[in-house]
C-alpha cells in the first residue's frame, strides 16, 4: 500500500486563519477490507465553507476535528478495489480530504460517484459540475426562480459558484449582472460567461457608491440576488432591490474570519416584502441529478467556461486556501496532486 501524505487541522484559528493551523504528515495507507476502494486523488477542492468548519463554535455542520485530515472534495482514480461496482482506472468524485490517497467504504450512499471525463475535464467535477455548480443551481432555481426579463445579481461572480449562477440565469431568459473584484475578473464575467454587465466593487468605498454603479447596470432594479459575500455588497444590492425581490444566502465570506457583518438597511426587507433564504446544498440531495445534468450540458457545449486557479502539490494547500479567502484566486481554487 502506498505512502500517503496528509494535511491535518492541528489547532483552531483565533481571528484570521494561518498556515500554522495545519500540519503535514505521512503514513501508510491501511490494507483494503471487503467493500472498500483505494483512490488516488488527482485534484483537491478548496472552498470557503472550510473556514467555518475550522472554528469550534455552533454552525450548520460539525466542526472539523483537530488532528484529523482536513475535509474537502476530491476527484481521482481508483487504483485498487474490493467492491464489485468499482474497477481500477475508474474516475471518481468524493470527499477524500486534504490527502493524496483515501480508503473509501464504497457501499455507503454518496461516498463515491463515478464521473465521465469524455467531454468534461475531471477537475470540473469539483467546480461547475460539482458541489459549487449544484449550489448555484439550487439557489437560483429553487429560491430566486427568475422569470424572463428579470434581473439577477450575483456577488463573487467570477468564482466557481457565481459564474454558474449567471449562466444558469441567462439560460432562463433573465438578465445577469455580476459583482467582482478587478477589471480582469469583470471582463471574464461579461466577455466569456455572457453576463449583461459586471460591477467592480474595488472601485467603490461605500454602499452608496456601489449602489450607484448597480443602478446603471440594473436600470430596472434587482429582482434576485445570489449572495456569496455579505457586507458592503449586500448593503448596495438592498438599496436597488425591487418589491418582492428574492435573496439566496449562500455564503458570507466577509465574516469568515470572525468579523461581524452588520446590515445597514434591514428595514428594506419589510418595505420591499423580500424573501431572504439561507441554504446548504448538502441538505437538498434530491436536486443533484437534475442540476448536474444541466450543468454538464452547459460545460460540454461551451456555454459555461469555468476558470480555475491551480496550486500544485499537497504542501501548497494551506497557502492556496488562505489566498482564496482573501480573493487572490480567479475562478475555482484547486490543488493538483498528480
Amino acid at each position: 500500500m502506498p505512502r500517503n501524505r496528509q494535511i491535518l487541522l492541528d489547532n483552531r484559528p483565533h481571528g484570521e486563519a494561518s498556515t500554522t493551523n495545519f500540519r503535514l504528515i505521512a503514513e501508510d495507507t491501511p490494507p483494503l477490507r471487503d467493500g472498500q476502494v483505494l483512490v488516488r486523488h488527482h485534484f483537491l477542492s478548496l472552498d470557503p465553507y472550510m473556514r467555518g468548519r475550522m472554528n469550534e463554535g455552533k454552525s450548520y455542520a460539525q466542526p472539523q476535528p483537530l488532528g484529523q485530515v482536513m475535509i474537502g472534495g476530491t476527484v481521482g482514480e481508483v487504483v485498487e478495489s474490493r467492491h464489485p461496482k468499482y474497477q481500477p482506472g475508474d474516475k471518481v468524485q468524493g470527499m477524500g480530504g486534504w490527502q493524496e490517497y483515501s480508503v473509501v467504504d464504497a457501499g455507503q450512499p454518496g461516498a463515491l460517484r463515478k464521473v465521465d471525463t469524455t467531454h468534461v475535464p475531471i477537475s470540473h467535477y469539483l467546480g461547475a459540475v460539482g458541489m459549487p455548480g449544484v449550489t448555484a443551481w439550487y439557489g437560483l432555481v429553487k429560491i430566486i426562480d427568475p422569470k424572463p426579463g428579470q434581473t439577477v445579481v450575483v456577488s463573487a461572480a467570477s468564482g466557481a459558484v457565481g459564474s454558474a449562477v449567471g449562466v444558469l440565469a441567462k439560460a432562463r431568459g433573465a438578465r445577469a449582472v455580476g459583482v467582482a473584484g478587478g477589471p480582469a475578473k469583470c471582463r471574464y464575467v461579461t466577455d466569456e460567461l455572457g453576463f449583461d454587465a459586471c460591477v467592480d466593487y474595488k472601485q467603490h468605498r461605500d454602499a452608496t457608491s456601489l449602489a450607484g454603479a448597480l443602478k446603471e447596470a440594473c436600470p430596472g432594479g434587482v429582482d434576485g440576488y445570489f449572495e456569496n459575500v455579505g457586507g458592503l455588497v449586500l448593503d448596495a444590492v438592498m438599496l436597488r432591490a425591487n418589491a418582492f425581490a428574492r435573496i439566496a444566502m449562500c455564503g458570507m465570506i466577509a465574516g469568515y474570519e470572525g468579523h461581524p457583518i452588520p446590515m445597514q438597511h434591514p428595514q428594506l426587507i419589510l418595505t420591499n416584502r423580500m424573501r431572504v433564504e439561507g441554504f446548504i446544498v448538502s441538505e437538498h440531495l434530491e436536486v443533484w441529478p437534475d442540476a448536474l445534468k444541466e450543468l454538464g450540458e452547459l460545460v460540454g457545449s461551451g456555454k459555461l467556461r469555468p476558470r480555475e486557479t491551480i496550486a500544485r502539490g499537497l504542501e501548497s494547500a494551506p497557502e492556496a486556501f488562505l489566498g482564496m479567502l482573501r480573493g487572490r484566486n480567479f475562478g475555482k481554487q484547486l490543488v493538483q496532486l498528480v
